[in-house]
């Protein structure tokens, strides 16, 4: 007998997609391209980020899509005020969605192939937020050990031959949703629980580039730099959860993809994560460097932002090594770029990059040369105006906020903001946060008496010991 798993799959593969003739009509001469601009336009307008590229208009216009996730839906009526999501071509949400509940929820338990199943409550936590598109990336979770297997947890049958092996747009699809599902777990959840998992993709996707024959180049190419940035993805979760040595070897993985495929976007992102990573380690002419790096593979793309974000890594470098002088050029130079505004050609991945990132950074720049009161400014600004449904990043500068006022001599508001915290650590799990609440609280440890202290330091304490 198939498993429940099994016999949805086949249902989805007898099932035809239906064209979106509506949807159609309304891009009317405009390229895919062009209208996808377009969205990105109008999501800007409303405060949203989207990563509507031509692609996903290919897919909503076949019926690939047949109900957008809530962003995509309130850009889309932002565009055609007026009309309803059925005027637009798109099937009712519980319509889509009451299949998927069903299948997920359901009485069976849950494939023994899809550990990404295993966490079923941060799944049911953003099930509202995927569209029917997660349905791949569902199978992109799934254990890879040899090619073949590899190849159908990336959206490939079962019963591919050694000798028939051809990578098409499902399967570069596949990796391009997994690294989308990561980013959006990451955001929502932090990237402890999560980094075993996401392995298990980035094995099959590497399985693929190693074996598998791409139809054409333009596939080729998309699966390559698709490979890269599910490398990136996966390190990140490594950096974050603490394993410095896995997330270097992941980073380093795909910069040597896009060395490969000549891909400069690929390429200034994995140094920028270097960067990154360097500085969170301690080697800061490493993180210099490589921000330096990514500067000279960005400067071939038409994107800003990019720049801005990787002087705000060079910026880093230079404060840890006590450099206030080449620090504050570099920021000086990260503004720069960054009041150019955002642009079509910004990467997907920056969607995180705004204006409270921008101040986060600074922050970091600012207690690293030991400045604590010109760094809590920024965290609190960035704390302030980070988008309430990101809680990680929300967790994340407010525990920069605390950490920063505990050092600057204002303990009460340091527990404050540490409680903030604690309470937002319910639902996220990040060890570099963690650590952050607990060297703050170190530092309040001789002002137990003040304000609130005293039941932050009970509270970590219990944290603690429930750990």
């Amino acid at each position: 007998m198939a498993s429940s798993s099994q016999a949805s799959g086949q249902a989805r593969q007898g099932s035809q997609a239906v064209p979106n003739p509506a949807f159609r009509r309304l891009r009317g001469q405009r390229s895919a391209g062009e209208f996808a601009a377009a969205v990105r336009k109008a999501a800007r307008e409303i405060g949203e980020q989207v990563s509507c590229d031509a692609r996903y208009i290919g897919r909503v216009e076949a019926g690939e899509i047949r109900c957008p996730n809530y962003a995509y839906e309130r850009v889309f009526l932002h565009m055609f005020p007026g009309l309803t999501l059925a005027d637009l071509g798109f099937a009712a949400r519980e319509r889509v969605r009451g299949g998927q509940v069903a299948r997920r929820r359901g009485p069976e338990p849950a494939h023994p192939c899809c550990p990404f199943d295993i966490d079923s409550d941060i799944d049911s936590d953003i099930d509202s937020d995927i569209d029917e598109e997660s349905d791949v990336l569902r199978r992109a979770f799934m254990t890879s050990g040899t090619t073949t297997v590899a190849a159908a947890s990336l959206g490939l049958g079962l019963g591919l031959v050694p000798n028939q092996r051809r990578v098409g747009e499902a399967e570069v699809n596949a990796v391009e949703e997994a690294v989308r599902r990561i980013r959006l777990l990451d955001d929502r959840h932090g990237a402890d629980g999560l980094y075993r998992q996401a392995a298990q993709p980035l094995r099959a996707a590497y399985a693929l580039l190693d074996a598998g024959t791409a139809t054409r180049r333009s596939t080729a190419d998309r699966l390559h730099s698709g490979a890269g940035e599910l490398a990136i993805s996966v390190g990140w979760l490594a950096h974050d959860s603490g394993r410095f040595d896995d997330a270097r070897s992941h980073y380093g993985e795909a910069l040597a993809t896009a060395r490969v495929a000549g891909d400069g976007a690929l390429e200034a992102h994995a140094f920028c994560n270097t960067s990154f990573l360097a500085r969170d380690a301690g080697r800061y002419r490493e993180a210099v460097r490589s921000a330096q790096a990514g500067q000279r593979a960005a400067h071939r793309l038409a994107s800003a932002r990019l720049l801005s974000l990787l002087s705000l890594r060079e910026a880093g470098g230079w404060a840890g090594l006590g450099d206030r002088g080449a620090c504050e050029k570099s920021l000086v130079r990260a503004h720069g770029y960054f009041d150019r505004g955002a642009a079509d050609a910004d990467p997907e991945w920056m969607s995180f990059f705004g204006e409270p990132e921008l101040e986060a950074l600074q922050a970091q720049c600012w207690s690293a040369l030991g400045e604590w009161s010109r760094a809590a400014r920024h965290a609190r600004r960035a704390a302030s105006l980070q988008d309430r449904r990101f809680t990680r990043n929300l967790a994340l500068y407010r525990a920069e906020l605390a950490l920063n006022l505990a050092h600057a001599g204002a303990p009460a508001e340091a527990a404050r903001a540490g409680q903030q915290v604690l309470d937002l650590l319910e639902e996220v799990r990040s060890t570099r946060i963690q650590s952050m609440v607990s060297e703050t609280a170190r530092v309040l440890v001789p002002q137990r008496g003040a304000g609130d202290v005293g039941t932050f330091l009970d509270r970590v304490g219990e944290a603690g010991r429930g750990a």
